[in-house]
């Protein structure tokens, strides 16, 4: 087990109080890999709370530079990071919250050729990305390379959460749910708005990003009460969080009876960030 020095056992002497974390909770947080796809309005919050927490290794993918729009709802940046590559400027944020943390900065798309060997170097992966491309790639990479993955999206007021283990089977031998269990195919161009078409308030971006990267150390620390299995939905306006039950769906196109997805390659036609 990894051993904490001096310097971390003062840091973190708030997580070695609480009961459910201790010195091995803090021991098994700075062992873990965690993979953020995305780092923009859900990711910045994520990956700060995860590497405050102490995260020990860190990895970020993400192709985008910070757009003066950027900053109503990615905390992560400042106005003269404007311009920059996201991932060198959280890396470098990142940093300079927790010297302690590793963090693995790759600026470039996620794609059906590179999915598989970069989620393989990781023990979870926390969706935060903004499109369905890219969350179906995440899902269908997770499943095959056996990862759990954490996976979070926004709407104008209100946020979806849940975690998914598709690769594993419950108590009765059913499969858990995955992301194509909870839409099986990708909505029609145009039909659901993304979040550049939309817009978002941007504090619900900080609401379900805190709450992903809660959801991240519970997986860590092998606490009761994931969300796998289920779907954590907030709405802003009424203030408000409900869960619901997620099914597995034997038509599912990749764990269902009949798969029809069996790599990688469905998602070929087009590159995925």
């Amino acid at each position: 087990m990894t051993t904490l020095s001096r310097e971390e056992i003062d840091r973190y002497k708030r997580h070695l109080l609480v009961k459910d974390i201790g010195g091995q909770g803090q021991q098994r947080l700075k062992a873990a890999r965690v993979l953020v796809v995305g780092a923009g309005g859900l990711g910045s919050p994520l990956l700060m709370y995860l590497a405050a927490a102490g995260v020990g290794t860190l990895g970020i993918i993400d192709d985008d530079r910070v757009s003066l729009d950027n900053l109503q709802r990615q905390v992560a940046y400042r106005t003269e990071d404007v311009g920059e590559p996201k991932v060198e400027r959280a890396a470098s944020l990142l940093r300079s919250l927790n010297p302690h943390v590793e963090v693995e900065a790759m600026p470039f798309r996620l794609t059906s050729e590179n999915a598989l060997s970069v989620v393989s170097r990781y023990d979870i992966v926390a969706d935060g990305s903004d499109n369905f491309a890219t969350r179906y790639l995440v899902n269908d990479t997770c499943y095959f390379a056996r990862k759990p993955l954490v996976f979070a999206a926004l709407g104008q007021m209100e946020g979806y959460l849940s975690t998914f283990r598709a690769f594993e089977t419950d108590d009765k031998g059913t499969p858990r749910p995955s992301y194509r269990d909870l839409f099986p195919e990708p909505p029609a161009p145009g039909e659901i708005p993304t979040c550049e078409e939309a817009g978002v308030l941007g504090p619900v971006a900080g609401v379900i990003g805190t709450l992903q990267a809660v959801e991240v150390a519970k997986m860590i620390l092998g606490l009761e009460g994931t969300l796998v299995g289920r779907l954590l939905i907030y709405d802003a306006l009424a203030c408000r969080f409900q869960t619901i039950a997620l099914k597995w769906d034997a038509n599912n196109p990749l764990t269902g009876l009949r798969p029809t997805i069996r790599d990688l390659s469905v998602h070929a036609a087009g590159a995925s960030g």
